[in-house]
């Protein structure tokens, strides 16, 4: 007999904030009338810290720090035991987003070696004959926004082969000018990042202008952190040799889940970076590197 169960969330884009309640409805459909021992539905917010491979025994202490920490917990019994008519079926649910003690709810994230997810997950117990059914559905938790206001700081920059670091044989290097600024580093995260990149010379001819998003994941306690960087999107700005002197713009969106507002607690850190990428036509690499700081208003 097929029976089909799914969580229905009110809100379409699914995005709650903590005191706000999480309501929608339990969707049951079976051709013919269905006995059941209970309804259950749960929900749970956890944040589960992993170790990359590079450090996975260097620190013994890890092991205790990286368990999944639970930021919230309920569980409510939908329906007790009976039976279900055939044809579709609703049920609706409402759930408190309410933290137990001092704990805080932070803002939905999916890492690489951190993620932030809360789920709501139904289940429908059977009989011992028959297999119980059970469904998850992922919804999405912004931190509050805060109320100072956002006051953003340009950063001018000027890339030479004097200003890089990490180079062996300076000497070799060609000559290259290249002047721009970012209109802020204080982002908003709901807002693109923007600015512009200038080449005023270079000798060898340039392949590409690339914009890199990087996010910086600490896990770890007070005998060690593990510190990685991964890329989150790579966005070329530029193809070809071009233009001397002329304007291009730099514009990028934050991916939404992907990143959130900066993040420091005990046990890990989230923090974003940009790295504009001067790809030259021997495949030399020319990187300036900018630490982002985001948050939600």
């Amino acid at each position: 007999m097929s029976v089909t169960l799914d969580i229905r969330l009110k809100r379409a884009n699914k995005v709650y904030h903590e005191g706000e309640s999480v309501a929608g409805v339990i969707v049951l459909g079976c051709k013919e009338a269905l006995q059941h021992h209970g309804i259950c539905l749960s929900m749970e917010g956890l944040v589960n810290l992993q170790l990359s491979s590079k450090s996975v025994g260097v620190f013994e202490a890890f092991y205790n720090s990286v368990k999944p920490i639970q930021l919230i917990s309920s569980n409510i019994e939908v329906a007790k035991a009976g039976k279900i008519p055939a044809g579709k079926t609703e049920i609706p649910f409402e759930f408190p987003l309410h933290t137990k003690g001092n704990k805080v709810l932070y803002e939905t994230y999916h890492g690489v070696f951190v993620n932030v997810q809360y789920t709501l997950r139904c289940d429908l117990k059977r009989s011992l004959l028959a297999k119980d059914l059970s469904r998850n559905c992922e919804f999405i938790v912004h931190c509050q926004p805060q109320k100072a206001k956002v006051v953003p700081t340009p950063v001018n920059f000027t890339i030479t082969p004097d200003t890089l670091q990490n180079i062996r044989e300076r000497s070799l290097l060609p000559k290259f000018l290249i002047r721009g600024h970012l209109d802020a580093t204080n982002c908003v995260i709901s807002q693109p990042l923007t600015g512009e990149v200038i080449v005023e010379n270079s000798d060898a001819p340039i392949k590409s202008i690339e914009l890199q998003l990087v996010r910086v994941e600490t896990c770890g306690c007070a005998e060690g952190y593990a510190r990685d960087a991964t890329e989150i999107q790579n966005i070329q700005i530029a193809e070809g040799d071009v233009c001397q002197g002329l304007s291009i713009p730099i514009y990028m969106v934050f991916p939404r889940l992907f990143t959130c507002p900066t993040l420091e607690t005990t046990n890990f850190k989230v923090e974003f970076e940009v790295n504009i990428v001067i790809v030259l036509h021997d495949d030399h690499l020319i990187t300036e590197n900018f630490p982002l700081k985001l948050c939600r208003v």
